[in-house]
């Protein structure tokens, strides 16, 4: 590494190159809602899946970049611009990805890989480079099946892609991962913001069903249930605990961070976009007709998406040590309790329960004593002595709470040398 790259000093945040960045995110998910919605069936929630999947771990492969390398030189916007350009092709070739442009998928990604690999091995800090040559392998091959699969077509490439997917996601598993470095300001924030893309995304698919529709009674009902169970999806995910994980992440070890992290805003984070995708593509298609039975289709990705978001925090929530577990993994369990509401009475009826269960949820929540309080001591209880944080980390039992509660506060301007990536996924 350059003299220049360890002289790198720069505040915490996320960038607006970064948030301009994620403008391709948000046509991702808006196109792979797009499928689920022109493909209801187990086979469309399949290819949503594997799509979300891969492209999602090298998305995050990027976030893992950028909380490494500080992109503020020419040459670095630029390559990263052109990072962007190439999940842009794989964002338009999303539609009929499994269906003549798989070969364009595969290429764009492959494009993806190489740009992501070349920027950090050109300047990352030198363990986050040797952690990244573990990982190299497992990206270039993953990214060559995609284009073989794509190539193939067919049946071919569903199991290639599967493979793939599989995979990129084991490989965490695989490599020692503590080469690479979090700062956990940057990376907490930047996850945040695309969980918020993620639900933006249940609104826009309100406004797109309503396209052409007269502003009567059944849009202005479908749009403000929408509106309120986007709402309760925001509010789970932030509310009282919104700066929790990243006392949690800043309490962890140095070389615990990674892996952490991998389940946290990696496994668990995909279960969320994906509940939210779900739910989405039911949202588009109740908005011309919220007073009908919702066909089986919808009604499952309806109440199955808000279900598999709870469980994704739920697990999320339990990786970092934080509150409400049990009570989003019952909330979920009721949420798919209301598909034969949304199949023998209405969409609007199955919102509105929905939204009734969430709000609930969060009352309970809200109405313990302590709970106001939970998120302004949460570096009391260290998150080095927690399950979540120690998964295979090793983490030490010398730290007392209070020099924990001093580095988790501590605002600290990142660097080259003091972030990184972990095996290139949100990962």
């Amino acid at each position: 590494m350059s003299a220049a790259d360890q002289s790198e000093r720069r505040g915490g945040g996320v960038s607006t190159l970064e948030l301009f960045f994620d403008l391709v995110f948000v046509f991702t998910i808006t196109q792979l809602t797009g499928v689920l919605v022109e493909e209801p069936s187990w086979e469309g929630l399949f290819q949503v899946s594997v799509m979300l999947g891969v492209i999602f771990w090298m998305y995050g492969g990027y976030v893992w970049l950028t909380n490494t390398v500080i992109v503020d030189r020419l040459a670095r916007r630029l390559t990263l611009l052109g990072g962007m350009a190439g999940f842009l092709v794989v964002a338009l070739s999303v539609p009929e990805a499994f269906d003549g442009s798989g070969a364009a998928f595969g290429a764009a990604y492959l494009a993806v890989v190489l740009i992501h690999l070349g920027m950090f091995v050109r300047s990352s800090h030198v363990t986050v480079a040797q952690a990244m040559v573990g990982l190299a392998p497992f990206n270039l091959g993953t990214a060559l099946l995609i284009v073989v699969g794509g190539l193939l077509g067919g049946t071919a490439q569903y199991a290639i892609w599967a493979t793939a997917f599989m995979l990129e996601w084991i490989s965490p598993k695989l490599i020692d991962d503590s080469g690479f470095v979090i700062e956990p300001g940057h990376f907490v924030e930047r996850h945040g913001l695309v969980v918020i893309i993620a639900i933006g995304e249940s609104i826009i698919a309100v406004g797109i069903g309503a396209a052409g529709l007269p502003i009567d009674v059944g849009l202005v009902t479908a749009a403000v249930l929408g509106l309120g169970l986007s709402a309760c999806l925001w509010w789970s995910h932030f509310g009282a605990d919104e700066g929790v994980p990243e006392q949690r992440m800043a309490a962890a070890p140095m070389a615990a961070r990674p892996r952490l992290a991998i389940h946290a805003f990696g496994y668990w984070h995909m279960l969320i976009l994906l509940g939210v995708v779900a739910a989405a593509s039911a949202l588009k298609e109740t908005t011309a007709h919220p007073f009908d039975p919702l066909p089986e289709a919808q009604a499952l990705a309806l109440g199955g998406g808000v279900a598999v978001f709870l469980l994704g925090e739920a697990l999320f929530r339990a990786t970092l040590s934080m509150p409400s577990i049990a009570s989003r993994g019952l909330t979920a369990l009721l949420a798919l309790a209301s598909v034969p509401i949304g199949l023998e009475l209405s969409a609007a009826a199955q919102l509105t329960l929905l939204i009734v269960l969430l709000v609930a949820m969060l009352g309970l929540e809200y109405s313990r004593p302590t709970r106001r309080s939970a998120g302004r001591t949460a570096t009391a209880r260290p998150a080095s002595a927690s399950p979540g944080a120690c998964i295979e980390s090793g983490c030490s039992s010398g730290s007392s709470p209070t020099s924990l509660a001093t580095r988790a506060t501590r605002v600290r301007p990142r660097s080259s040398v003091a972030r990184g990536p972990p095996p290139n996924s949100s990962p």
